[in-house]
């Protein structure tokens, strides 16, 4: 079976478009005081409304995880909680794990169900425990703190999920990181260095930008953001 589309690629409202430019001068410090404050000032009532919005975006994919190994997370601060998501893919046959922070420069992922105990990790989230079954996720929600067009990704600056998905690549494994958030995280362009692992696709409340998506064989294949 070969099915292949394009997911739809949005623009979003006055206030979409003033969150996307920033300066080219300004530094990743810069970017993340900014776009956090951004996102700080969404209110409860706003952002459970931007949620659903997003929720409905990921939907798109949920088949396609069938059988797939997918990283959720347990979301902090005014993150975009992905919960709901997650129990959508486990019911749609998708196999669930998070990630758990080890150290200050180490996450693991371990195989986690909804409803499964967690125990405190770094940075205020939770996770599995050491008794969990670590896991290589073949995608990988990921959060963040800002994005751009191109699919580049800020992060809170620890670094983890790039060298943990540099450790897959490593070991021959190529996991798709597909972020959910806020159209205000969106930057017109985000400082990039090498070691910085590229998103394959942003789904805002503004719509999905960027993944193409061919499933062949039951296969899924997603092709990075072009610029």
């Amino acid at each position: 079976m070969l099915r292949r589309f394009f997911l739809r690629l949005t623009g979003g409202s006055g206030e979409f478009l003033e969150a996307y430019f920033s300066r080219p001068d300004e530094t990743k410090s810069d970017l993340r005081k900014v776009l956090l404050s951004r996102r700080d000032s969404l209110s409860e009532k706003e952002r459970r409304k931007r949620d659903k919005r997003i929720m409905h975006e990921l939907e798109e994919l949920f088949t396609a995880f069938e059988g797939m190994t997918v990283a959720g997370y347990w979301p902090i601060k005014s993150e975009f909680d992905p919960r709901p998501a997650m129990r959508e893919i486990e019911k749609a046959g998708g196999k669930l794990c998070l990630p758990a922070v080890i150290d200050r420069e180490t996450i693991v992922f371990r195989a986690y169900k909804t409803g499964d105990d967690l125990v405190k990790s770094g940075f205020g989230t939770l996770a599995p425990p050491e008794t969990a079954e670590a896991v290589d996720p073949e995608i990988i929600l990921i959060p963040l703190v800002g994005f751009d067009g191109t699919g580049n990704r800020l992060g809170y600056g620890a670094g983890h999920y790039d060298r943990a998905v540099a450790d897959l690549a490593a070991r021959g494994k190529r996991p798709r990181l597909i972020a959910p958030a806020y159209a205000v995280q969106e930057a017109r362009r985000i400082p990039s260095e090498p070691h910085d692992q590229r998103l394959f696709g942003i789904v805002t409340d503004g719509g999905t930008r960027t993944i193409m998506e061919v499933v062949e064989d039951g296969e899924i294949h997603l092709e990075p953001p072009t610029t």
